[in-house]
């Protein structure tokens, strides 16, 4: 019999508990033919005196549904390399006779930076030059003598002689493209990096004298994950930053994008120009890019508004006291504001606090006016 009276008791706690939370069931008010008052006559808290029948009142916190623009924001880490960049390779075989390779100097595009020992060279182009004049005096002669008539030189002996002189100038040209050849010069205007190349060293055809780095403007490369392609177009600001230069922010512009995703990484590399007058970046830094774009404007909402069921997330909006559910697909969050799509109209009132209470058709009241004042 103890058992039964504490099983009863706990009921009835439960029972009190549930009124009180959520109001007088309205089959079970309909039996009773009105809701339950105090004796005093006023109205148990949270429930509004009314015909018979009449659904219990909540009240909650309501705010005009407002609409704003999200900042999207991708952060990415690349590393610089210069927009423009020359391998300088040897294509003579020599002793190294002059070097002109000096670290982080600044040359011009045909500025000499390397000569080879080139004497054999000289040799080989005054001998074609001889030749050469040997040929055009002999054509000379051979012009003037049949100019005056003479037998002696034939049209055929003319000939050869122009032939002959033919073959020398191309001989001269020969070696004064062999001698040029000795002489190396800067493809590029840029920055010369470092080079172990030495007077009296014996280079190769084919071996890497230096390289020399264009960095008036720097191309920061990074990876942009396959979520975010929707930012990159070309000529789109981006803002890096380097430990180097703390608190300094260097702007640039998107120049090019690949055309497809990595396979396993799935993200696209991407390109951006950083302008570098001042010279104050090198070649190889590490950088933390910085993208961001506004969307259009779209619902927000604070994070106490949206409630959740089976059918996914949803707001309460209350249209002359009475409240119905409208689903919202969530796009962005940022703290306790929450950016949705929705059918609800912007200027709708919506439930912001005290939402979790409602039923569909719950009728509501607010205990101050919330109207004028942003989500």
């Amino acid at each position: 019999m103890k058992k039964v009276v504490v099983v009863l008791l706990s009921l009835g706690v439960l029972a009190g508990a549930y009124v009180i939370a959520f109001g007088v069931p309205h089959q079970v008010s309909q039996l009773w033919g009105s809701v339950p008052t105090e004796e005093s006559g006023a109205p148990s808290r949270g429930v509004d005196a009314g015909p018979r029948g009449q659904s219990r009142t909540t009240t909650v916190v309501l705010a005009p549904l407002e609409e704003r623009s999200y900042s999207l924001s991708l952060r990415a880490v690349g590393s610089a390399v210069s927009s423009r960049r020359a391998d300088v390779i040897a294509t003579e075989t020599g002793e190294v006779a002059e070097a002109a390779l000096q670290a982080n100097t600044l040359v011009e595009q045909g500025d000499v930076i390397l000569r080879l020992d080139d004497r054999t060279e000289r040799l080989s182009l005054e001998i074609a030059q001889a030749n050469r004049d040997q040929a055009q005096a002999t054509v000379s002669r051979y012009e003037g003598l049949h100019n005056n008539g003479s037998s002696v030189v034939t049209d055929v002996a003319l000939a050869e002689a122009e032939v002959a002189l033919r073959l020398a100038e191309a001989n001269v040209g020969l070696a004064e493209v062999a001698l040029e050849n000795r002489t190396i010069t800067a493809p590029i205007s840029g920055r010369i990096g470092l080079s172990d190349i030495h007077v009296g060293d014996q280079l190769s055809s084919g071996d890497l004298i230096v390289t020399i780095d264009d960095s008036t403007t720097l191309l920061a490369e990074f990876e942009v994950p396959e979520r975010s392609i929707g930012l990159l177009a070309e000529g789109k600001p981006v803002f890096v930053v380097t430990p180097t230069y703390t608190g300094r922010v260097f702007e640039g512009a998107i120049t090019a994008f690949d055309s497809r995703l990595d396979s396993v990484t799935r993200s696209a590399t991407v390109q951006a120009e950083i302008d570098n007058a001042e010279g104050l970046l090198l070649s190889g830094m590490t950088f933390a890019v910085r993208m961001t774009e506004e969307t259009t404007p779209l619902p927000i909402v604070p994070s106490t508004a949206i409630t959740w069921d089976r059918a996914g997330a949803g707001i309460w909006v209350a249209v002359e006291g009475t409240t119905s559910r409208v689903p919202v697909t969530i796009r962005y969050r940022d703290g306790d504001q929450v950016w949705i799509e929705t059918e609800a109209r912007v200027g709708s009132q919506i439930v912001t606090e005290g939402a979790s209470k409602l039923r569909e058709g719950a009728q509501v009241s607010t205990a101050q006016s919330n109207e004028g004042q942003g989500v």
